[in-house]
């Protein structure tokens, strides 16, 4: 009978024992990674159970943390080589663990780490980022002790990757556990490379990726992981959202998840066509074409294609305008009517960019973040002309403004439609306009929501105009069409120049961030 009783007491021990440290765990659907635990927020010490258990707290899918091996092969969480001024690798976990964290946590194991992102974690995973040794033999050996520690644990569950600088480390996961998940932290090698040996994603450096933008198409194609850090600034986040990154690495979670409220994203938008201007010289000639020469409205300048009318650099796509004579080379005799061609010279020069015959696009969102020029006379925007122009002509065609704005009403913008049956000409085109904050000084965002049944214009997140689809005929809604897109700051002509043209506003600049087409999957 006591036999019997130590049997069932034994049974009932290990049966709990094993639904605590075996317990399946569904990381969360989200892509926020909290580096180094979260801890920014809350002033805790980076890489400490605390931050650990803050990431778990907000849910994120994943929280890293850094393991190096003391001189006495103890595994402890820090990140740095030296810790308190005495080198991990060189010094006992008993001389290092007299140095307490800021927030009076003893210098966790690996092993105190693991099981406390074991207790009370149902979604949150473990990103184990194993740090090379200067000692190279090490590096197998801290591999070995780290996996044996997991398995020892029961821990395999809760590791949602491990990640490492060290190839030679990654590999040896690999080698160990067929199962385990491995990114590659270094940013040296193209997916394809990591693909073939095995490695499920890259965790590369963000700008890496902005230089190298073909990878993200590339990894996406061969079923690879996509994971950037440290990403913190809201344009960076809202970047790698926009290019359905896996995950994000952050300092900042709190301010991912904010931003992951508001991606196109989540409104089921995909990411299918964008400039980020992250190079330098001409605009992509892949996306962007010249409009040259006098173009329309009686405007006074002269399109060219010259890089001091526009250029990318420093991230920036730049539109200047300058006032300078330029000869007209349509010109023919100042005696003929067509005001484009009895022009020999015209007084400013300045740029127009369009995608036409290179990208055309039917519903969808438009995002242009930019920084307006100054100047009474200046009329710049972001707009759209449907791809039967060529055919039927303006207004038929149709024409959505996304932004406009006049240098001479400096605190507004214009967000408007023209139609055959709504058009300026008539008087009766759709637009309204929306009061703008030092356009001149701040980057905005302008924004074109249009579907099959409306159009939202929008700035910096607020719809300012709602334009609904009446059913009737082209001439109302010519917009179940392709469109392109232009980019463009006129001076003067019927709408910019009816105040005159301030010269002493010139050389004057249009500096834009990024321009991002979305368009809904289906």
């Amino acid at each position: 009978m006591r036999f019997s009783f130590i049997v069932l007491v034994f049974i009932c021990f290990n049966s709990c024992d094993s639904s605590i440290t075996t317990k399946d765990i569904v990381f969360a659907d989200n892509q926020v990674i909290a580096h180094r635990g979260a801890w920014k927020a809350n002033g805790l010490p980076e890489n400490s159970i605390a931050s650990l258990k803050h990431a778990i707290e907000l849910n994120c899918a994943g929280s890293e943390f850094d393991v190096r091996m003391t001189l006495d092969n103890v595994l402890i969480v820090t990140h740095d080589a030296t810790y308190n001024n005495l080198n991990v690798e060189e010094s006992t976990y008993k001389e290092l663990a007299v140095h307490k964290l800021a927030n009076g946590e003893s210098l966790p194991t690996l092993k105190e780490y693991i099981l406390a992102g074991m207790s009370n974690n149902n979604s949150t995973g473990l990103v184990c980022e194993i740090k090379p040794s200067k000692i190279k033999p090490r590096n197998i050996e801290i591999t070995n002790k780290v996996m044996a520690l997991v398995k020892d644990l029961n821990a395999e569950n809760y590791i949602s990757y491990y990640i490492s600088f060290s190839y030679e480390i990654l590999k040896r996961i690999e080698e160990i556990d067929a199962n385990a998940k491995t990114q590659y932290l270094d940013g040296s090698k193209a997916p394809k490379e990591i693909k073939k040996d095995g490695i499920d994603g890259l965790d590369y450096l963000g700008y890496k990726f902005s230089k190298n933008p073909e990878w993200i198409k590339e990894a996406k194609g061969l079923n690879l992981v996509l994971n950037a850090w440290t990403i913190n600034k809201t344009d960076d986040i809202d970047w790698f959202l926009a290019n359905d990154f896996d995950y994000v690495t952050t300092n900042e979670p709190e301010l991912v998840f904010d931003r992951i409220k508001v991606s196109p994203t989540q409104s089921n938008y995909k990411l299918v066509w964008s400039d980020e201007f992250n190079y330098s010289g001409k605009p992509d000639s892949l996306k962007w074409s010249h409009e040259i020469g006098l173009k329309r409205n009686q405007e006074k300048q002269y399109y060219t294609d010259s890089l001091k009318n526009a250029r990318v650099e420093k991230g920036y796509l730049i539109l200047e305008s300058h006032k300078e004579q330029i000869k007209n080379a349509g010109f023919e005799n100042k005696d003929v009517k067509n005001w484009r061609k009895n022009q020999a010279f015209a007084d400013y020069t300045a740029a127009s960019l369009t995608t036409k015959n290179l990208a055309e696009w039917t519903y969808g969102r438009i995002d242009i973040k930019a920084k307006l020029p100054k100047g009474v006379g200046l009329w710049p925007a972001f707009w759209m002309l449907g791809a039967n122009y060529s055919n039927v002509g303006w207004p038929e065609c149709g024409e959505i403004d996304i932004m406009e704005h006049v240098g001479f009403d400096a605190d507004s913008i214009f967000g408007t439609i023209h139609t055959k049956s709504y058009n300026h000409m008539k008087g009766t085109q759709k637009g309204k306009k929306i009061y703008i904050d030092k356009p001149y000084d701040m980057f905005h965002t302008y924004t074109l929501i249009w579907t099959p049944e409306h159009m939202d214009f929008i700035l910096d997140g607020k719809v300012y105009n709602h334009i609904k689809n009446e059913h009737k005929t082209t001439h109302e809604w010519p917009f179940d069409q392709d469109f392109h897109l232009k980019i463009n700051v006129a001076i003067g002509g019927m709408l910019g120049g009816r105040k005159g043209i301030d010269e002493q506003s010139f050389p004057n600049r249009m500096m834009i961030d990024y321009v991002r087409v979305y368009q809904k999957e289906h």
